[in-house]
């Protein structure tokens, strides 16, 4: 899975080069004003059954038949109201090319709905090599297709058709994959419990929702819609970043961590050391990322995108926090305990959103701001709420991360202070290539030399050894096939 959001991410960003030079701030910007409004349709449209199907102990097929005529139900309202939606939210933002945009985008939900329990069947099924295989698909001819709109003059139409065809192709590959066709809908007790389990999952992920495009709608209502474009490019580097180290481990987390609820000493060990080395990787990542952004993304998307590269590093070093944060729904899933994810979700976002009203009169860099500051403040605590039902408190978070988050935090430091006093006048490739082997010396030389931390390094080398050995036997199982009898 970390693989297939690698490649997904690699076309993102290659796609983002060609089409950044091809369309203009005010593209990207007009459209993350739609964005903001009718981008919850993945968290939304199925009311977080998918992962209460996973979660579930046992299932029957009227069960998930039920849940799949609810979720089509909903997603063809919610496409509805999107749509009728258009005028409003062009008004709100004085655009009145927004309404059509707003029409074509509510179309987002009918392939989302009409997959979200097929999608569930394969992840409980552990099909997660066929699921990216789809992920891979789908972007490969999303982003095509919206490079060949952009060249042909369609402007902003590029992006905003491109997640319509990006989830219809992920449809079309998950009904050849899940051949399942649903039968009579059973409502059982069962799936009144998954549902409640979903709306308490769903209410955490349209809050937090709000709380990652609230600087969106703040930004683009109050500076307009090149700057939010400058600020959007941003967004999609990080999140794009965030999605291969960490999004693309909680499906298979979920999976394996659910399994073992019956035996939670072996729970928290399992959890401990894929936290552990999660944050061993990804923690670095974003701190590399902060120190040479200002130079990468010039030279990437061109020099009119000079601010983008200087807003992302300041936002990369929220990434160090955020990604370990963002594991908290491994542990909320696995205990069952969605509830407390909602809650904790309306206070995290309450936070997030008073820091940006108080970010924002400092234009987009007083918004980034803003959002390093609440993600250094709640994560650790929202780790050690969320682990509470399973026995994990403030204690063994920090016993977890601490020593990454002291490395990524050291060679931040250390790169932004070579920056500026030592290398200011180096051409830009060599002064990243110096600023890269500084950062992961200091890095090391803390985690590994100080801190003795080793365990991630051994689970890496042993998941490098599997797969090896995995491709190796896939390999001789194609030259060899088994005898007939």
């Amino acid at each position: 899975m970390i693989v297939a959001r690698a490649v997904t991410a690699a076309v993102q960003v290659g796609s983002i080069l060609f089409l950044a030079r091809l369309l203009t701030p005010e593209d990207y910007g007009l459209v993350a004003m739609v964005a903001a409004f009718t981008g919850f349709s993945p968290v939304l449209v199925d009311l977080g059954t998918r992962d209460a199907v996973v979660q579930r102990v046992g299932i029957t097929e009227g069960e998930v038949s039920a849940l799949f005529w609810l979720t089509v139900g909903i997603g063809c309202a919610f496409a509805l109201a999107i749509s009728a939606s258009g005028p409003l939210i062009a008004a709100f933002y004085k655009e009145p090319r927004l309404t059509a945009i707003v029409r074509v985008s509510a179309l987002t939900f009918v392939p989302l709905a009409l997959t979200a329990q097929h999608e569930a069947i394969l992840r409980r099924a552990v099909m997660f090599r066929e699921l990216a295989i789809v992920g891979i698909a789908a972007n490969v001819l999303s982003a095509g297709g919206a490079i060949v709109m952009a060249y042909l003059g369609f402007g902003y139409w590029a992006l905003v058709t491109r997640p319509i065809a990006m989830y219809s192709f992920t449809a079309a590959g998950i009904g050849w994959y899940c051949r399942w066709l649903p039968g009579k809908p059973n409502v059982t007790y069962g799936v009144r419990q998954m549902v409640k389990f979903g709306l308490n999952l769903c209410g955490f992920s349209l809050i937090d929702f709000v709380g990652r495009n609230g600087d969106r709608v703040a930004v683009g209502w109050g500076l307009g819609a090149r700057v939010l474009g400058y600020y959007q490019n941003t967004l999609l580097v990080y999140d794009n970043l965030l999605e291969v180290l960490v999004f693309s481990v909680h499906q298979v987390a979920v999976s394996g961590l659910s399994k073992l609820q019956n035996d939670l000493e072996e729970l928290r060990r399992s959890w401990a050391k894929a936290l552990s080395t999660v944050a061993f990787y990804a923690m670095p990542a974003f701190g590399i990322l902060a120190i040479t952004s200002a130079d990468l993304i010039p030279l990437l998307l061109g020099e009119k995108w000079a601010l983008t590269g200087a807003l992302l590093s300041v936002l990369a070093l929220r990434g160090i926090a955020h990604s370990a944060e963002r594991t908290l729904g491994w542990l909320h899933v696995v205990a069952g305990r969605t509830d407390r994810w909602l809650r904790w979700g309306i206070l995290a976002t309450s936070v997030q959103l008073l820091t940006l009203a108080c970010g924002l009169p400092f234009g987009p860099f007083g918004v980034v701001w803003a959002h390093v500051l609440s993600m250094f403040m709640l994560f650790v605590p929202a780790l050690a709420y969320a682990g509470r039902p399973l026995g994990i408190g403030v204690r063994d978070v920090i016993s977890v991360i601490g020593a990454q988050l002291t490395g990524a935090l050291a060679g931040a430091g250390a790169g932004f202070a070579f920056r500026a006093w030592l290398f200011g006048g180096v051409p830009a490739i060599e002064r990243m290539a110096i600023l890269v082997l500084l950062y992961l010396a200091v890095y090391l030389v803390v985690v590994v030399g100080l801190f003795r931390m080793t365990v991630p390094l051994q689970v890496c080398l042993s998941l490098a050894k599997d797969l090896r050995l995995g491709w190796l036997t896939s390999m001789a199982d194609s030259n060899f096939p088994p005898a007939r009898k």
